[in-house]
């Protein structure tokens, strides 16, 4: 064997199960194989201003890396078994709970000290909530901001860089089982190890779905998350960021009985594009340093649908949507409320004579031509509850970008090691379909580092009784 264990991904699953391979076990050789750039070399060529929109790089910085897609986002740790992911379903609620814990204390010591932790516990407006027909989830949140999350990771890297060997612009063709272990093929050649630690996150949905397939390891359909991405004067939502920070509020629509969620909200933060396999959709940061706030506040109204017989694809489904949206928009679109709500096309004209300017160069559009029916039904339904609460969510002048999609890998079937039916391979992070957030995502890299520690301990002192008696 090359290593004792090879990591497939540097998103915060394979960033987490790193360090704590290192921490607990620090002999162990390992090899860390990642898609995209390191740290330092992550740019999106966008600039607003030469280059407005995406231009299809080779490796989306935004998307891959190191750090991820949670590289470049707003460093929202949240710290709750209400969402982000079933990891507690595997490992137990109170080891989950513990386990973003500790990784809020990582966070905290590789550069996060001083950044905020909010919690929904005691707030009023669970109240106010409750009372207007929506649901506000229990969470506490830390909130490191673009900024300094970046700062975190380049303090992670830095602390790995000479513990583990990292392999960056080295996608990994194939995985194949081999005696004593996993071989892993690149372009640059093949590695094997005794355990392999699959993190490849949500982007590598499609590349997961073929390892399944070729080495018979059960999945089953996940959902697909739909909707838009609302940007607003920073003052509409100022009473419940300022407290809250992160507020994840539910709603079901009277008309269909859909649930509508608020989602990555974003103070003072930018809306900003993304890239998945090549799909243009829209997604939103914000940062701790005062200076590069906006005006603004963003984030996402979306819709969870879910498919079995016969059809089964989700990523599919949403995938047609957001390829519609950049069809008719080269992109993103971009409608301000008010002419959603008359039946009108944004124009040019329309937003610039908004009182709000964008923080996303996007195309004047109508996202009725997009979105189902039943989706704009539910976003509509849930701006005006939204409105009851924090008025002037429903302003004409309101600013609704689409498509925003959360694809989620189909779940693969793990055990309660998240260890697959082949002993020595394990499937973490957002690519194995548990988890769906950035803390859910680190714990679960811990948590699989732990298991192969202990196990690695054992053969080491069972040899070691063995050299004693012999």
């Amino acid at each position: 064997m090359n290593y004792d264990v090879i990591i497939i991904g540097a998103g915060p699953g394979g960033i987490f199960a790193a360090f704590e391979l290192m921490q607990k076990n620090p002999s162990l050789k390992v090899a860390v194989f990642e898609a995209g750039h390191a740290l330092k070399d992550r740019h999106c060529p966008i600039d607003g201003k030469k280059i407005k929109s995406c231009i299809g790089c080779k490796s989306c910085s935004i998307m891959s890396g190191f750090g991820g897609a949670g590289a470049f986002s707003d460093g929202k740790y949240n710290i709750t078994n209400d969402f982000g992911g079933t990891l507690y379903e595997y490992i137990g609620k109170t080891e989950a709970l513990d386990l973003m814990k500790y990784i809020d204390e990582i966070n905290l010591a590789y550069g996060g000290e001083g950044t905020k932790l909010y919690t929904t516990a005691g707030s009023r407006f669970k109240t106010i909530c409750v009372q207007n027909d929506l649901h506000l989830l229990n969470a506490s949140v830390r909130h490191l901001g673009t900024d300094i999350n970046y700062i975190v990771l380049e303090n992670l890297y830095n602390y790995l860089k000479d513990k583990v060997e990292f392999f960056f612009l080295t996608p990994v063709n194939n995985v194949k089982i081999v005696d004593g272990g996993y071989e892993i093929v690149t372009k640059d050649g093949s590695y094997t190890a005794k355990d392999c630690i699959i993190s490849v996150g949500r982007s590598g949905s499609k590349w997961m779905e073929t390892v399944c397939k070729e080495l018979d390891i059960s999945t089953s359909s996940n959902r697909v998350d739909i909707g838009v991405r609302v940007e607003l004067p920073a003052e509409v939502f100022a009473h419940l960021t300022d407290e809250l920070y992160e507020s994840k509020i539910v709603y079901r629509t009277e008309k269909y009985g859909d649930r509508v969620r608020t989602f990555c909200m974003n103070p003072k933060g930018a809306v900003v594009n993304e890239n998945t396999n090549g799909i243009i959709t829209v997604n939103g940061h914000s940062y701790e340093d005062p200076e590069k706030q906006t005006e603004n506040t963003n984030f996402a109204l979306l819709v969870a649908k879910h498919f079995s017989e016969p059809f089964k694809d989700s990523n599919g489904y949403g995938e047609s949507i957001a390829k519609l949206s950049n069809m008719l928009g080269g992109g993103v679109i971009v409608q301000r409320f008010g002419d959603l709500i008359r039946g009108k096309r944004s124009t040019q004209s329309r937003i610039d004579e908004a009182f709000i300017t964008p923080t996303l160069n996007a195309t004047p559009g109508d996202l009725s031509l997009v979105l189902p029916k039943r989706i704009l039904d539910g976003i509509i339904e849930m701006i005006y509850a939204l409105d009851k609460i924090a008025p002037g969510t429903a302003n004409e002048d309101t600013l609704l970008y689409g498509v925003e999609v959360k694809f989620y890998n189909m779940e693969v079937q793990v055990d309660s090691n998240l260890e697959t039916a082949h002993k020595g391979l394990y499937i973490i992070g957002d690519g194995s379909g548990i988890t769906h957030s950035l803390s859910h995502a680190s714990a679960s890299g811990v948590y699989v580092a732990r298991k192969i520690a202990e196990k690695t301990k054992k053969i080491l002192d069972n040899s070691q009784n063995e050299c004693y008696t012999s």
